[in-house]
């Protein structure tokens, strides 16, 4: 097998000093330009229609959590990031129980949706939160307590955020 050898450069290329130019000319030409950064912490970056970012547990209108722990989103949840403990029935005559707890770890989750598209209730929803950080990996599990605090903002019903989700889906092709 031959190899092809590179011709031996000249002066004027062992220097780089074309390349340096040329680096050179770049750099002049898009420093005038308007810059793309966002200065993270004050411009927030827009979410388009349906990001999924990190799940939230939703109430009903009663103020009543959905979730009947059927644990669906728990075995659907592809890294097993879901962990939920039953708890007792809600209400014997409807024969619905409760999670005692309801555990994401967010060290752990994907954000691929599987759980809200499993959920029978819609008790689960894929927020537009994607600022999930801690010190420690104690601190990126989020229980029952965390995942239902600010429910206000996604108690909207499903057919609004299909209909968003193909507003959205429409719009890139």
């Amino acid at each position: 097998m031959k190899v092809k050898r590179p011709l031996s450069r000249g002066l004027y290329e062992r220097l780089y000093l074309p390349a340096i130019l040329q680096g050179l000319g770049i750099t002049l030409r898009n420093m005038f330009h308007r810059k793309v950064v966002q200065t993270y912490p004050e411009e927030r970056w827009p979410t388009p229609p349906g990001f999924r970012g990190m799940p939230r547990l939703v109430m009903g209108e009663d103020g009543i959590e959905k979730c009947v722990a059927c644990k669906l989103c728990e075995v659907v949840c592809p890294p097993r990031a879901i962990t939920i403990v039953i708890g007792e029935f809600r209400d014997q005559a409807m024969r619905e129980r409760v999670p005692e707890e309801f555990d994401i770890d967010m060290g752990r989750c994907i954000n691929c949706g599987y759980c809200e598209e499993a959920c029978p209730k819609e008790a689960i929803v894929m927020s537009d939160l994607y600022e999930v950080a801690g010190y420690g990996r104690e601190e990126l599990v989020f229980d029952k307590a965390k995942l239902l605090s600010d429910y206000e903002r996604y108690k909207r019903p499903a057919l609004e955020r299909e209909q968003e989700l193909g507003d959205g889906v429409r719009a890139r092709a």
